[in-house]
């Protein structure tokens, strides 16, 4: 991603001119909570009362669900977010998506996804996820697969605005500030740095 300035200010810049399209782009940290929290006990209702699925094989979608998001969250964070266009049109849909965010990272109503953005995209990999897995099994799945990104947004939040006393959350902070501070062509996982290990994309801290 192209390189900019970094501002400390905790203001919530304009990014359009339209109100509506303004009020699209920001969002409080506990929205996505209100959102995907009765979707997820519906969907884990589901998996019990409509699919009748053993608890085994529940705990089991659903930790293949969490394991997926972790991939998704680097895929997403590294390909996605950091591709940085030539087009201008290309740059001002990048600078939208996540370029304001390292732009302004203190900016509190940008650091969890709005759910003008996050529902389609949730509803397009719940339609992908349905058609790639086996019959019965979507709604475990998807339930682990939320659950991970709901605790993605909300990690996101805290390592922005908390201050830790935990080693691990720490050492977590440490690397979310170094990809923004030092450099954002590394440390691409936040709720997690396994795969930035396994990716080659971590930094040698010291």
């Amino acid at each position: 991603m192209k390189k900019n300035f970094i501002s400390n200010s905790s203001d919530s810049i304009r990014m359009f001119k339209s109100e509506f399209f303004e009020s699209l782009s920001k969002v409080h940290f506990f929205v996505p909570l209100i959102v995907y929290v009765p979707v997820i006990a519906y969907l884990i209702w589901k998996s019990f009362a409509d699919r009748h699925m053993p608890a085994l094989h529940f705990i089991g979608w659903l930790a293949l669900g969490l394991f997926v998001w972790t991939i998704s969250e680097y895929i997403l964070h590294r390909f996605v977010f950091h591709f940085y266009p030539k087009s201008k049109i290309g740059q001002r849909i990048h600078f939208i998506f996540h370029g304001v965010h390292h732009d302004y990272p203190n900016d509190a109503k940008r650091l969890v996804m709005p759910p003008s953005a996050s529902i389609p995209m949730a509803l397009a990999l719940y339609f992908l996820f349905l058609y790639l897995l086996p019959e019965g099994t979507i709604y475990a799945f998807f339930a682990g697969f939320l659950i991970g990104y709901l605790f993605y947004d909300m990690t996101h939040y805290a390592l922005h605005h908390a201050n830790f006393k935990s080693t691990f959350w720490k050492n977590l902070k440490k690397h979310h500030m170094l990809h923004h501070y030092s450099d954002p062509t590394k440390g691409y996982g936040v709720s997690s740095s396994i795969w930035d290990k396994i990716m080659g994309s971590d930094f040698t801290k010291k």
